[in-house]
């Protein structure tokens, strides 16, 4: 069942010199309980679509459609709140909180009763291998590895139908990266989640369901 839809998604910008087409068109659907890559060169449009998606930015163009509904005619805050969640490159977690208090903030923004928020984090956060000693520790106190998982803990907490990760292994080494893909793999196949994933690594994009090649803003190809 398809839960995300881009219909003719067109996004452009000036900048100092000229007009830049970022995503000059793009039609495709998302599906909940599968793994999605999308891959191309720098400057093909992927990350920029990604945050259309996120609902960061909002299209020149076209439209995305959320559960069949535009996410133009929806609260975009609230789309990205309650339905969708981000895993950066760099973790983007806030460094003055410790694991378990960046795990538990959006269920505090959301207003979720402390108890029953405090209780979902530790859950995910063990649930992707975070030791419970490690919840009181900065995040400058993990690995890379760790500190990747403890976001993906934070996107689960959220509860998001929609995950989007921006090259989520790209400043891993190659056992944390097959153990990132391998978490979010099992968020779409076995909890139904729609994981979507920009990548430059060919194995995250080995392991997804459906590769989407992007180049000069346009999906080139589409591979199952």
């Amino acid at each position: 069942m398809s839960v995300l839809t881009a219909k003719d998604v067109k996004y452009e910008y000036r900048n100092s010199y000229q007009t830049v087409k970022a995503v000059g068109g793009v039609s495709c659907e998302f599906e909940q309980g599968k793994v999605y890559a999308i891959v191309g060169s720098s400057g093909s449009g992927k990350t920029t679509f990604l945050s259309l998606l996120a609902g960061l930015d909002k299209p020149t163009e076209g439209e995305i459609d959320f559960g069949g509904k535009s996410t133009s005619d929806i609260d975009r805050d609230s789309y990205r709140l309650d339905h969708v969640s981000v895993i950066y490159q760099n973790f983007n977690l806030f460094q003055h909180l410790t694991v378990l208090e960046n795990t538990v903030y959006p269920l505090y923004v959301r207003k979720v009763p402390k108890g029953e928020a405090l209780a979902a984090a530790k859950e995910k956060l063990l649930g992707v291998g975070i030791r419970e000693d490690q919840f009181r520790r900065r995040p400058n106190m993990l690995s890379g590895g760790e500190q990747q998982r403890v976001a993906i803990a934070r996107a689960l907490a959220a509860g998001s139908e929609i995950i989007l990760a921006d090259e989520p292994t790209g400043n891993l080494d190659s056992a944390n990266s097959r153990n990132i893909v391998e978490i979010l793999q099992k968020l779409a196949h076995e909890e139904g989640r729609c994981v979507i994933i920009v990548t430059h690594d060919p194995a995250v994009a080995d392991a997804a369901d459906i590769v989407l090649r992007m180049k000069d803003g346009l999906i080139d190809s589409t591979e199952e």
